[in-house]
């Protein structure tokens, strides 16, 4: 997607969120590199479900390496004509690529005035670029801030209604070894961004 920057202050607690919604992005869509494994081994939890998955997610990653985890993320995502999981929002809301979903989606981005990155050809449902747009829209990226309801709105849209089914399944996944914690985490997360913007609306 195409960044913009913003002068803009952005809360501590959104820049946390952002940073969250920015590791499962860059987690999710590609295979993660020797210091992102090295930097996920430092990451320390809490008892919380979010904080016991980070804490598995640093075991787990002691002892990966960036050979074993492309092996991984291969299975999961590429495989031989598909992998294990299709991480789109039109699949898991149609059964069915480039549904609906994808033509919303696009529709929102425009209006957002978020693009479509020119060396990106995975359709804009992936989970991974739906993720880095919610981190975006936090800090500014393509511009000003998004306000909080800007934010629960394309949550409600396009994550919400379909990512705790996507992170179970990869929590569950029988290629799932690094990525297991990691659908623990982005499971708990969606959990607490759901309820966050539910409280919004009452």
């Amino acid at each position: 997607m195409l960044a913009s920057a913003s002068n803009t202050q952005v809360a501590e607690e959104d820049k946390l969120r952002a940073d969250l919604y920015d590791y499962l992005s860059v987690a999710l869509s590609n295979p993660p590199t020797k210091e992102l494994i090295k930097k996920t081994t430092e990451l320390k939890g809490d008892e919380s479900d979010l904080g016991t998955g980070f804490k598995s997610l640093s075991r787990v990653a002691s002892s990966q390496n960036e050979k074993s985890v492309t092996s991984e993320f291969n299975a999961l995502f590429i495989g031989v004509g598909r992998g294990e999981l299709l991480p789109y929002a039109s699949f898991y809301l149609t059964g069915f690529l480039n549904e609906k979903p994808l033509a919303l989606l696009r529709n929102d981005m425009a209006s957002l005035q978020i693009e479509r990155s020119a060396n990106v050809y995975e359709p804009e449902d992936n989970i991974a670029s739906l993720l880095e747009m919610m981190a975006g829209m936090i800090t500014g990226r393509f511009g000003e801030p998004a306000s909080l309801s800007q934010q629960r709105d394309f949550f409600n849209r396009h994550i919400g209604p379909w990512a705790g089914h996507f992170f179970s399944d990869l929590e569950g996944a029988k290629n799932s070894v690094f990525y297991a914690p990691i659908g623990a985490i982005g499971r708990a997360f969606i959990e607490i961004e759901q309820e966050a913007f539910r409280m919004m609306a009452t």
